[in-house]
């Protein structure tokens, strides 16, 4: 391995490389949840108002701040780049593995050992697992600078395979294996096609619009002005879509909340676990398949993240605005994000070590 990398003096400051926005992102989510709080106990009617119109079984309202959140991440995605990864048959291999067998087997194992006596957290747990991450992975693999290209092909293949696999992994994990192993599953009722529709309504509608917009945009406009000029005016739009989906969830359930805050902490205990086994378990798999620096730092990010808007849309839509199964995809991005940060630095110490080795 001769590639020459910096030393970690030159290492940029990782949060004034954030946007305004994206920097601050837990204090917006704190934020939101308060908001919702105070707003869910001085409005009342508030979910009968919510309910007067649906999609499938969800408020028209929170449909649409569902679809807000998918479609901006969706259209940064590089759709005519997936053969610069598919080629490297290393990376391409070990992600699929990583993503598809090991993150949702991790967090199944994480959930019931220990939820065992909370099965709707627990569910919505084992949901967060099986949606991988296609959002702000981008972001954490730029900062720790992995290979952009590469990050952005690993998040299209697996936009794609969850519209294919979404449903098939939420009935094998959720009913057929607990089944298999004789764990108590009597609390869960839930069927793999609605979880596919879910899954095929909020993360089909948007990838295709965002596949759309970039083919479109680029072909009128060109990628330049696509990518510099439409896209940062979209960007927000996903954080604003979480915001009002949290507001919301968090109006609605502000009494269990209220009443059992140890709840919060006893779902972040199973995140924190997943970050850490996942995130370090990528980068020892990729550095024993000598996989360079950049290309190991993308396998590790896009292996550790999870698609938590698309795990708050199927929960939504499978169990209800104010099941503990939507609460449970809520606090993972309240989790995920300063652990992420966390792990930035990590791996620029890591690039460093890298650099030293690699002479």
């Amino acid at each position: 391995m001769s590639q020459t990398v910096e030393t970690t003096a030159d290492q940029p400051d990782v949060l004034h490389r954030l946007s305004f926005l994206d920097r601050f992102l837990p204090l917006w989510i704190l934020a939101a949840m308060a908001a919702g709080l105070v707003l869910g106990s001085v409005v009342p009617g508030l979910q009968g108002a919510l309910d007067a119109v649906k999609i499938g079984q969800v408020s028209l309202p929170i449909a649409l701040g569902l679809l807000l959140m998918m479609y901006p991440v969706l259209a940064k995605v590089r759709y005519d780049r997936l053969d610069t990864v598919t080629r490297d048959r290393r990376t391409l291999l070990l992600s699929l593995v990583l993503n598809w067998v090991a993150g949702p087997a991790l967090m199944f194992v994480l959930a019931w050992l220990m939820l065992p006596d909370l099965p709707e957290y627990r569910t919505g747990l084992i949901i967060v697992g099986l949606a991988r991450c296609i959002a702000m992975v981008i972001i954490w693999n730029d900062l720790a600078c992995g290979d952009r290209e590469a990050a952005a092909v690993l998040v299209a293949l697996n936009s794609v395979f969850q519209v294919i696999m979404f449903g098939v992994l939420g009935w094998f994990y959720l009913d057929l294996l607990p089944g298999w192993l004789g764990l108590d599953t009597t609390s869960i009722d839930v069927s793999p096609w609605e979880i596919a529709a879910s899954a095929l309504i909020f993360l089909g509608i948007p990838l295709a619009a965002g596949y759309l917009s970039r083919r479109l945009g680029e072909r009128a406009k060109g990628r330049t002005w696509y990518e510099n000029r439409f896209l940062p005016r979209i960007g927000p739009v996903a954080l604003y879509g979480l915001l009002f989906t949290i507001v919301v969830l968090f109006a609605l359930q502000g009494e269990t909340i209220t009443a059992r805050p140890l709840d919060v902490a006893r779902i972040a205990l199973p995140l924190l676990a997943y970050f850490a086994i996942m995130w370090a378990g990528s980068y020892a798999l990729g550095r024993a398949a000598g996989l360079a620096y950049p290309r190991a730092t993308t396998l590790a990010f896009t292996a550790a993240g999870n698609n938590f808007e698309l795990a708050i849309a199927v929960a939504i839509g499978v169990f209800g605005v104010t099941s503990g199964q939507a609460l449970a995809g809520v606090v993972g991005p309240l989790i995920e994000v300063p652990v992420l940060v966390g792990l930035v630095y990590v791996s620029l110490w890591l690039r460093g070590k890298w650099a030293v080795r690699a002479r």
